[in-house]
């Protein structure tokens, strides 16, 4: 998946409880792939509707925005 603006693919999300905790991750096959120094169990869930950032420029949006191609 990309970024609908800048093509990049690599994002993150916010903790819920801490806005200045971020995940970082990419979405090969359309699967949330957390990089390694995040500890999944410590992750938020990331579904459709979570709110997502580009990693590279300032778009952000549901997970479900991005590009499939």
């Amino acid at each position: 998946m990309k970024c609908p603006d800048c093509k990049s693919e690599r994002f993150y999300v916010k903790d819920p409880d801490d806005e200045y905790e971020v995940y970082t991750f990419s979405c090969p096959d359309d699967v949330v792939c957390f990089d390694e120094d995040v500890d999944a169990g410590e992750a938020p869930a990331v579904d459709a509707g979570t709110e997502t950032f580009c990693e590279r420029c300032a778009w952000h949006g549901q997970l479900s925005d991005l590009d499939k191609s």
